[in-house]
């Protein structure tokens, strides 16, 4: 699973003309699910998301989560993280999960996120032309992924 993370003062995401998702502050974070994820990906990754100390302090220092500033969380789906560019200037998402593997840990996910955050996060809709709106705060991007935990 890997997921890039921004630090935002706002984001949201369009579908079709319809805001689905949006935030103020907090994290947009967009995944994307390989077939050889599981749920200790989700834990794992859901672990680092919240628990990421990436706000700043009173002193301007990033030393606090979005959970400490109470802040949202906006999970928008991208199978395009899993582009393998390795070969030729065309990328191959072979490694993507198609739908059926997919939207089931992409719901648990979700799931996992509110646990953890202790509230309801904002979702775009997976497989959809999404449309992301955002202001990145700082600028502030952190990217992860399961496979390579550093």
């Amino acid at each position: 699973m890997r997921a890039v993370i921004q630090r935002v003062t706002e984001a949201s995401v369009t579908v079709d003309g319809n805001i689905t998702g949006s935030i103020k502050n907090g994290l947009l974070v967009f995944i994307g699910i390989e077939d050889a994820d599981a749920t200790e990906d989700i834990e794992w990754l859901s672990g680092k998301i919240v628990n990421l100390r990436i706000f700043n302090d009173d002193n301007g220092v990033m030393n606090i989560s979005v959970k400490d500033i109470d802040g949202g969380i906006l999970l928008v789906s991208q199978f395009t993280l899993q582009a393998s560019t390795k070969k030729g200037n065309r990328p191959s998402y072979i490694k993507a999960s198609k739908p059926e593997i997919a939207i089931p840990l992409y719901k648990k996910m979700i799931a996992q996120l509110e646990k953890d955050l202790g509230k309801k996060i904002e979702t775009g809709v997976f497989g959809a032309d999404m449309k992301v709106r955002l202001l990145n705060d700082g600028p502030v991007t952190i990217w992860f992924d399961t496979k390579q935990k550093e």
